[in-house]
């Protein structure tokens, strides 16, 4: 699996969550928002894949991970995990589903999580969602 298809995929999913909208402020970058405020920063360089997400949750065990380190900027210290993948093909995308998740949690506004609860009652039990619906960048 190419880079860009475990992007695709992410980002993809990224946009299918309520008030959700593409944000790129940098070349390289292909990050999602809610209510304007980014959860999931993706970029890739070369063919690996970089990802960092707020974790208030599951932060301190990610960075366990040999791959996972705070991100950079001052995130880190506010419960910020970039994640650096050299082979996309090494992406646990589903993994990577549940982290971009929490970070919307944490990110979204209390009614959007309320909604996508509503909708889709099994988020509430820490399933993913199904994809409901796709911006086009």
């Amino acid at each position: 699996m190419s880079a860009a298809s475990v992007l695709k995929q992410l980002k993809t999913f990224g946009l299918s969550l309520p008030g959700t909208t593409p944000k790129a402020p940098w070349p390289g970058h292909d990050d999602v928002a809610v209510n304007d405020k980014t959860f999931a920063y993706l970029s890739v360089h070369g063919q690996g894949l970089q990802l960092s997400v707020k974790l208030p949750v599951t932060g301190k065990d990610v960075l366990k991970l040999a791959n996972a380190k705070p991100t950079g900027y001052g995130l880190g210290k506010s419960g910020w995990v970039s994640l650096a993948y050299e082979d996309a093909a090494a992406v646990p995308v589903d993994t990577a589903k549940r982290w971009m998740m929490e970070s919307y949690r944490a990110q979204a506004p209390k009614r959007l999580v309320k909604q996508l609860e509503a909708e889709q009652p099994w988020v509430a039990a820490g399933e993913l969602p199904t994809a409901r619906r796709t911006h086009k960048p």
